[in-house]
């Protein structure tokens, strides 16, 4: 992948064009949200459902409009047209490698969790034994009605959509299937790329900031400090998102990962309960730092790195 000199990338696009296009594309995600009550007029949403669906529909226009601006700003030859949707990474070949590998990868940064879960399993069925119960098909019954219970409460549940479906799918398309092929075709390396568009994607979480301080009462520094961890949590995810679809060439990689954090949550580092927990965190981690680049060969995802467009990263990433 062959980068010019003077700031520009293949096909004339220039840095300073890339960056502007995802400001503007970051800014576009956030302010279309707002758009039915503060340009459409529309009246308030008489539910939160009827809300969320309303933001539903905002992130898919912004996604849509982002891929189609993109389509007009990258150097998108016949060739490439013929297969336009692997542009943005969006393929069906090596689908099961970009579910496993990036899902096994991620997980291991949730060492700490796994081992808390663990731990709470054990120290439940002890009391439970302990208290005079006993292993029956009742009890197994229970428990899986239990879990069938959960399954459909999450899946009925518009947050969950929002959180496990709406959110990462359209944050994915916008910040990395976008972003990502332009900064790159935008003529900057690899490393700035995966650095840089996480930037952008703190920019759409900024409007959380208003929202914490004026919904949930927050004094203005409190919630600078909520959003600020929320942020640093962002930008972390997001550059390792953005790895994972340089390295990969594959969307599914980022979206599965996204899709885990944010049913896990914050990885647990530490607990009172147990030390085994630090160190399930510490040996996790380790593993993930080993395992970060195996998992994430180019050859594992792709079946030729050569003939590569500008915005095919792991190119010359081997």
């Amino acid at each position: 992948m062959e980068q010019h000199e003077g700031g520009g990338g293949e096909g004339g696009l220039t840095k300073s064009a890339a960056v502007a296009a995802c400001t503007a594309m970051a800014v576009f995600y956030v302010a279309i949200l707002y758009s039915p009550t503060l340009v459409l007029r529309l009246p308030p949403p008489i539910s939160f459902k009827s809300y969320m669906i309303r933001r539903f529909v905002c992130a898919a226009v912004s996604s849509v409009v982002s891929l189609i601006v993109c389509f007009f700003i990258l150097p998108i030859t016949r060739r490439d047209a013929s297969n336009l949707l692997g542009v943005y990474g969006i393929r069906l070949d090596h689908t099961w490698q970009a579910l496993v590998f990036p899902l096994s990868l991620t997980s291991l940064m949730y060492s700490g969790s796994f081992a808390l879960k663990i731990l709470s399993m054990i120290q439940a069925s002890n009391e439970y034994l302990n208290s005079g119960g006993t292993v029956s098909v009742v009890c197994i019954k229970t428990i899986l009605w239990k879990i069938v219970d959960w399954v459909v409460s999450v899946t009925s549940s518009i947050s969950s959509w929002r959180n496990y479906f709406v959110a990462p799918l359209t944050e994915e398309l916008v910040f990395r299937a976008c972003m990502i092929p332009l900064l790159l075709c935008g003529g900057f390396s690899t490393y700035t790329a995966i650095f840089l568009c996480p930037i952008f994607f703190s920019l759409a979480h900024l409007n959380h900031l208003l929202e914490v301080y004026a919904q949930q009462n927050f004094s203005l520094v409190k919630a600078c400090l909520v959003v600020g961890l929320q942020l640093g949590y962002t930008v972390i995810f997001g550059a390792f998102a953005s790895f994972l679809l340089v390295r990969t060439g594959h969307l599914t990689a980022p979206l599965v990962a996204h899709i885990f954090c944010n049913f896990m949550g914050l990885p647990v580092i530490f607990s009172r309960r147990s030390g085994i927990v630090i160190v399930a965190f510490v040996l996790g981690m380790l593993s993930f730092v080993w395992m970060l680049f195996p998992l994430t060969a180019p050859q594992l995802y792709n079946t030729t790195t050569e003939k590569c467009s500008c915005w095919h990263g792991y190119c010359n990433w081997s």
